[in-house]
């Protein structure tokens, strides 16, 4: 349920001890095999290879290309190539390329031809997927033994196309940071047939503020859907009338009687359509104060958090805006250096952060990063945070500790979105899809 990501330096430690050359041919002859299995009417190869042993790679490939009987020329002439082989760099490479090698990426890139990259896009950094300049946007990338960071992790993952790990004779080695795979589902416990409505997970979503209603009821249902057995929705006193009238099955109550609601919950989320008014703040407070229950805080429940003592039992899910303000930076920095970001505000909160994105990253303190690869590009619509935030919700109360509910329920949500047309999708489509992908 986690695969290894590997760092360069990772990297370089599972091929110590081994035939430098001999892993060089089988890197090559693999780079090979890909290039004439994607694109068998490919005549003309521009191999564009570095100094280093991935230049060597793309060397091997060339070879074995032109002796079957492929046009594989090792140049930077690339403007009339029908495929584009990319080992300009590998995963030693960090911070910016030098103009001539900037220039031959922009080349690259501007050539119009497929390109497959060796190992990493040149320009990745491997170890984070940070972007310091000019880089490569593959078609494909070939990569060796295991996938790497810099793959998984944006903005690398935009550069990296579709990604292929060859088996070059290496043993597994174990790995800081982990990609979740869909068996991380396993983990959910599911309701047993002694169970009540409260053993089987008992939710309490905090939120609905006049006007933002829609938030807490994707929650509250989501939450339900993902298996909860309880459900109870506050809300400010104006919003009761509509949340009684969209919801059925949670239990409604105003926010003045959230605390009280809040001692039946195993698991509180806070956030969906707070809003950022007084009350909703002491609200907010009043909550995290309750009690030792779990915790999600989404949204309007991170704007002006302070770290506190629930630190470890809390899951936080902001997106890239949100994090910033957290961390007093920009937008713009956290989407350039998301792994440093999400490590960053699970140190200062002590809590477990869940980074959204298309690559959902999640961190905890003393921990490797989890990655989540969710390939649904129909999850950018407005309220699908609201259904993750409710679908960790109902894992937390189920049992599972902060960072693997987290990581189970961004799997959930991204699995749920795929089993559905990406065009036009909304929010509440996620929330229906939800039984058909838990285990």
């Amino acid at each position: 349920m986690l695969e290894p990501l590997y760092t360069a330096a990772e990297a370089r430690a599972a091929e110590a001890g081994h035939d430098v050359a001999e892993l060089m041919e089988r890197a090559g002859a693999a780079v090979a095999r890909e290039v004439v299995e994607r694109f068998p009417e490919a005549r003309r190869i521009a191999v564009v290879c570095g100094g280093g042993s991935n230049g060597g790679d793309g060397r091997i490939a060339a070879r074995i290309l032109r002796e079957q009987g492929r046009d594989a020329v090792e140049t930077t002439a690339v403007e009339q190539a029908d495929v584009i082989v990319d080992g300009l760099f590998g995963t030693g490479f960090r911070g910016e390329p030098r103009r001539d090698a900037a220039s031959t990426i922009d080349r690259i890139n501007a050539a119009g031809a497929p390109v497959v990259a060796v190992d990493v896009p040149s320009g990745i950094d491997a170890s984070t997927g940070e972007v310091a300049g000019p880089a490569v946007r593959a078609t494909m990338t070939v990569t060796f033994h295991g996938r790497k960071v810099g793959l998984a992790v944006a903005p690398g993952l935009f550069h990296s196309g579709e990604v292929t790990v060859a088996d070059i004779g290496l043993e597994p080695l174990e790995t800081e940071h982990r990609l979740v795979t869909p068996a991380i589902l396993q983990l959910v416990p599911r309701k047993r047939a002694d169970d009540t409505k409260y053993t089987a997970g008992s939710v309490l979503i905090a939120g609905g503020a006049p006007g933002l209603t829609g938030a807490a009821c994707l929650a509250a249902e989501a939450a339900f859907r993902a298996d909860a057995g309880y459900v109870a929705v506050a809300v400010a006193e104006a919003s009761l009338p509509v949340v009684e009238a969209k919801l059925l099955e949670p239990v409604k109550v105003m926010w003045a009687d959230a605390a009280a609601a809040a001692r039946k919950a195993q698991a509180i989320a806070i956030g969906p359509g707070l809003g950022r008014e007084a009350p909703a703040k002491r609200l907010r407070d009043e909550l995290l104060a309750a009690g030792e229950q779990e915790l999600v805080l989404d949204a309007d429940a991170l704007h002006e958090l302070e770290p506190g003592d629930w630190g470890e039992r809390a899951v936080l899910t902001p997106h890239a805006g949100e994090l910033a303000r957290m961390l007093g930076e920009e937008s713009s920095w956290v989407n350039e250096h998301r792994l440093g970001a999400v490590r960053g505000a699970a140190e200062r909160y002590g809590c477990v952060c869940l980074l959204k994105g298309a690559d959902t990253l999640v961190a905890a303190r003393g921990e490797g990063v989890l990655v989540v690869l969710g390939e649904a590009p129909g999850l950018a619509s407005a309220g699908t945070g609201d259904v993750l935030t409710g679908i960790v919700g109902s894992f937390l109360a189920k049992g599972l500790e902060p960072r693997l509910a987290a990581a189970a329920g961004a799997v959930a949500h991204s699995l749920a979105a795929r089993t559905l047309p990406q065009r036009g999708l909304i929010a509440s489509d996620v929330i229906a899809a939800l039984p058909r992908v838990l285990p």
